[in-house]
């Protein structure tokens, strides 16, 4: 079995930002220990190509840890996107779909997918030029994804990780959500309300780290 499969519906790209490519390059997320400095923004780099590159690097990464379980997660297994019995998340993408609406979790995960590739494929709002200008929205644009891919997270941890741990991949989605949660803390990316449904783990992460 592959354990990195994506989604059949879903292609990851990985667009690098100009400035960035080279120091991302060779630092994989799940290959670095000192978690605090990789999250940091270097010295002399603007903070919108820094929040850029992560996200899509983020964004990769989360497609990979749910694709290696989503044989597992059906419309039968997870009639609802939900992180344990008190969180249960609605989709809306505020174009095609205004209204928040009740989707099965393979259906929110494949949405919310597609809908950060077009976000990130669009270079209006990615841009991939040097001197081409991120938008004013482009932070708020950022959050709202951290925000949702926090959900996937929240959703492998409470639903599926019987499956992650048969799959010997405990490790990599600790370490991956680790650093997505060093990330949105530096730069204030997801409001505590929203990191509930994790938040034993993400308090013993951060504890962990101060030690």
């Amino acid at each position: 079995m592959n354990l990195f499969k994506t989604s059949q519906t879903f292609k990851a790209k990985k667009k690098v930002h100009h400035s960035i490519k080279t120091k991302i390059a060779s630092e994989k997320l799940n290959e670095i220990e000192d978690s605090r400095s990789l999250m940091a923004l270097p010295e002399g780099e603007d903070i919108n190509e820094w929040l850029a590159i992560n996200t899509v690097e983020f964004f990769n990464q989360i497609n990979m840890l749910y694709g290696s379980i989503s044989e597992f997660c059906t419309k039968e297994t997870c009639p609802v996107m939900s992180a344990g019995p008190k969180y249960e998340y609605h989709w809306a993408d505020g174009v095609k779909t205004k209204k928040p609406v009740k989707l099965t979790a393979p259906e929110y995960v494949n949405n919310l997918f597609v809908w950060i590739q077009s976000l990130i494929d669009n270079p209006k709002i990615f841009p991939v030029k040097s001197g081409d200008q991120f938008p004013k929205s482009f932070h708020s644009t950022v959050k709202t994804i951290f925000k949702r891919l926090f959900r996937v997270y929240a959703h492998i941890y409470h639903t599926h990780f019987d499956h992650i741990t048969a799959l010997d991949e405990e490790t990599h989605l600790n370490s991956s959500f680790k650093h997505f949660i060093f990330f949105v803390k530096e730069f204030r990316l997801v409001d505590k309300k929203e990191l509930e449904p994790l938040k034993e783990l993400v308090l013993s992460m951060l504890k962990l780290n101060k030690n």
